[in-house]
């Protein structure tokens, strides 16, 4: 395995581990500050837009490399 490879492979899982264990983290704080629905799901969708903006950086990587 050449090194550019496995650099690559690390990425995405060790990105995908934060991305999961930030949903975790939006999740509780949900729970914890007793926030409902709607707050509830202000907190996924403003956060999300991080995971969001790293998911579409790579799409357009994609789409721009072809």
């Amino acid at each position: 395995m050449a090194v550019e490879q496995f650099e690559t492979i690390s990425l995405y899982l060790c990105v995908s581990g934060l991305i999961a264990y930030m949903f975790f983290i939006m999740y509780k704080l949900a729970v914890e500050s007793k926030a409902g629905k709607l707050g509830t799901i202000a907190i996924f969708v403003t956060l999300g837009l991080g995971i969001f903006g790293f998911v579409a950086k790579e799409v357009i990587t994609l789409v721009i490399s072809v």
